[in-house]
């Protein structure tokens, strides 16, 4: 993977030092993830404020064991979709899913609001490593019912 200075550092810091990390009650919701190409486990928790379609994400927490795609993305994803609502975070999936499905490099390809996630865009150059960078957010996507999200479940 060829990242650039600026993303190496993004992704660097949330493998080193990663945020909302270790597992919190109470919950709402649990779900585990498990990569078996590469061996990533993650299990994810989610607490809520609200219901239906007016629930927002109050909290997420996290166990992983990984590489360093894995581990920097949940922290990522953690930072983006805490305090927002779960269709907004449904979204956010999507468009992250998308962007590295569709392998999108260039930095004005990826939205503003997934922020340090656009770090990441070059794993889509590298199939085997973009379950790596989705596995938390596939995750959390599972966690949250479809119900809520008023869609298909994933991408």
């Amino acid at each position: 993977m060829r990242l650039t200075k600026e993303d190496q550092a993004i992704i660097l810091a949330h493998y080193r030092a990663p945020h909302h990390s270790g597992l919190r009650e109470p919950y709402d919701l649990e779900v585990r993830q498990f990569n078996p190409m590469c061996g990533d486990d993650l299990t994810l928790r989610v607490s809520l404020t609200g219901e239906g379609d007016g629930a927002a994400i109050d909290d997420v927490s996290y166990e992983v064991q990984g590489c360093s795609i894995s581990q920097a993305s949940v922290s990522v994803m953690t930072d983006l979709v805490i305090g927002r609502g779960v269709r907004e975070a449904a979204e956010l999936h999507t468009q992250f899913a998308t962007l590295l499905r569709g392998r999108a490099q260039e930095q004005d390809a990826w939205p503003p609001q997934l922020a340090d996630a656009a770090a990441f865009r070059d794993v889509s150059q590298h199939p085997a490593r973009i379950k790596c960078a989705l596995l938390s957010w596939t995750a959390l996507r599972k966690a949250l019912p479809v119900s809520r999200l008023g869609g298909p479940d994933g991408v």
